[in-house]
């Protein structure tokens, strides 16, 4: 079979599309396509002969009786008819999208899939053409609207199939002819984690991933595992910790970890700003609500933060009467802007913090009880460095090379100051330890950063010996570090159970450095102690 393509230069006038036809049939030839536009028709065919020669023949016979018109001015060879070159060049486009793409007719079946929306819904491509695509995501209510004519934007969507949930962003739009009559319709899909990284690379102001958490301990271990865990529900969260702890960026990481991280991230300071202004700054105001309020109004933060998460650090500082404001907010889910009549719904995953006891405060009527079980719904507290100190040389050493790196500086600790840091109890906690380093890279001047360089002479935070530092690696020191904390964990609790828990590592761990470091008498006196 020979197929041939032609593109004719012709006259404009009635008739000249049928002459051509009679012309074909003449020859008893089928013409497959035709494409018109003014001056040229474009004409493809098959010749079914066995012999080249003998189609040839044929094809210059036909050819010879089409230019017998008057009103055909020439006839030339084309690769392709210009649908053909339209579907190609589309095809490209749509094979070399970033985003999923599928087609489906106006029944819901599927007449278009590019590979890469194949590779996210993990299906052969070649076979799903005209399958049902609830047969592939199952029931959804976004593409069931689809076939009435809704559009959806930006969607998250979860699907659970044998090899893992798959996770992606989905929006689609119907398809009308003329006569506004929906004849298919077009989604695109998005992998969550591509999403992701196109937030992280348009956002300006850093952001807080579990995978920025520097640390070793299995306190912080445990602990992250669990914040992951309760991430993707939208559950409330409550953040206890002392401050400097990190209690912003373990909200910002759930956040990011969750099915919201697309939308914003609000958070307030409750310590940080006065009543009045806190209670305008959360639900907003109308326009001359109060004296000097902006013209036309302005909404809240709640506003803000719809369908993301709001963040209340320091909730515990937040007044009595907008704890009571804030719990309606949260048990009915709507806000009304100070001086307004209007509720206003409100989608808001509420994550908060504190480094108080708010129990405490419950008992001493400074904190509604109501809303305390509201947003305590998953705990998660995080410990002091102070009970992590395996946490204090990795983070020594990871604020040490950003801000060298940023500041264009180039020292080293001395032994000495790494062993003083190290023993060091750190009451302002990570925030502090960033600080000290910072400012000792400020204010070094000489090759190395030295304990007069730290500004905390008369704070360390233990009162063991150091030996003399001053020849040792890094290595020993830490590995001093270590066997003074371990020994005073031992001699607090008396076991390796306990040591364990206190200082953050799993029990096995501790036996085992209980052997490198020669403390077995420690468990051993006071197994003769509990024997008399």
């Amino acid at each position: 079979m020979t197929v041939i393509r032609w593109m004719l230069k012709t006259g404009d006038r009635i008739g000249m599309i049928q002459e051509v036809a009679q012309v074909f049939s003449q020859e008893g030839v089928s013409i497959k396509s035709m494409e018109v536009s003014t001056g040229q028709i474009f004409i493809k065919f098959h010749l079914d002969g066995d012999l080249l020669d003998d189609n040839n023949k044929i094809a210059d016979s036909i050819k010879r009786e089409l230019l017998h018109h008057s009103d055909i001015h020439g006839i030339t060879n084309i690769a392709l008819q210009p649908y053909e070159q339209r579907e190609k060049e589309l095809q490209t486009v749509l094979e070399f999208a970033n985003d999923g793409i599928i087609g489906l007719d106006s029944e819901g079946s599927i007449r278009y899939i590019n590979s890469t929306a194949a590779q996210l819904l993990r299906i052969d491509k070649s076979t799903s053409v005209g399958e049902d695509i609830t047969q592939i995501i199952g029931s959804n209510l976004h593409f069931n609207g689809l076939q009435l004519g809704k559009s959806f934007d930006n969607q998250q969507m979860l699907i659970a199939t044998p090899r893992g949930p798959l996770h992606y962003l989905c929006s689609g739009q119907p398809i009308r002819d003329e006569t506004n009559q929906i004849i298919g319709s077009v989604a695109t899909l998005k992998s969550m984690k591509s999403a992701k990284q196109l937030v992280k690379s348009i956002m300006k102001n850093q952001k807080f991933e579990f995978d920025n958490i520097i640390y070793v301990s299995s306190s912080m271990e445990q602990l992250i595992k669990i914040a992951q865990r309760v991430a993707v529900n939208d559950c409330s969260i409550l953040i206890g910790g002392e401050s400097g702890t990190g209690k912003e960026m373990f909200a910002q990481a759930i956040h990011h970890a969750s099915t919201r991280c697309l939308k914003p991230f609000v958070p307030i300071n409750c310590a940080a700003l006065p009543e009045a202004l806190l209670e305008s700054e959360l639900f907003g105001y109308e326009d001359g609500s109060f004296s000097g309020a902006r013209k036309g109004g302005k909404s809240g933060l709640f506003e803000a933060a719809h369908k993301g998460t709001l963040f209340f650090d320091e909730i515990g500082e937040l007044p009595l009467a907008l704890q009571g404001k804030l719990l309606r907010v949260l048990q009915e889910g709507v806000v009304r802007r100070v001086g307004g009549t209007q509720e206003i719904p409100i989608d808001v995953r509420i994550l908060a913090a504190t480094n108080r006891n708010l129990e405490e405060m419950i008992l001493k009527k400074q904190f509604r009880q109501d809303l305390y079980y509201r947003i305590n719904v998953i705990p998660i507290q995080i410990p002091p460095l102070r009970q992590r100190p395996e946490d204090i040389p990795i983070l020594l050493q990871h604020f040490h090379a950003k801000y060298c790196a940023e500041l264009n500086r180039q020292f080293d600790f001395s032994p000495a100051a790494i062993e003083f840091l190290v023993h060091y109890e750190w009451p302002g906690n990570v925030r502090e330890l960033q600080n000290v380093v910072l400012r000792a890279i400020h204010l070094t001047l000489g090759k190395e950063i030295d304990i007069s360089d730290l500004l905390l002479h008369n704070q360390l935070g233990v009162n063991e010996t150091r030996p003399d530092v001053r020849e040792k690696s890094l290595k020993q020191v830490i590995d001093h570090t270590e066997r003074l904390i371990l020994e005073k964990a031992l001699k607090r609790h008396g076991s390796a159970r306990g040591a364990a828990r206190d200082i953050g590592l799993s029990h096995t761990a501790v036996l085992t450095k209980i052997r490198r470091y020669g403390l077995e008498y420690l468990l051993s006196s006071n197994l003769s102690r509990t024997s008399k």
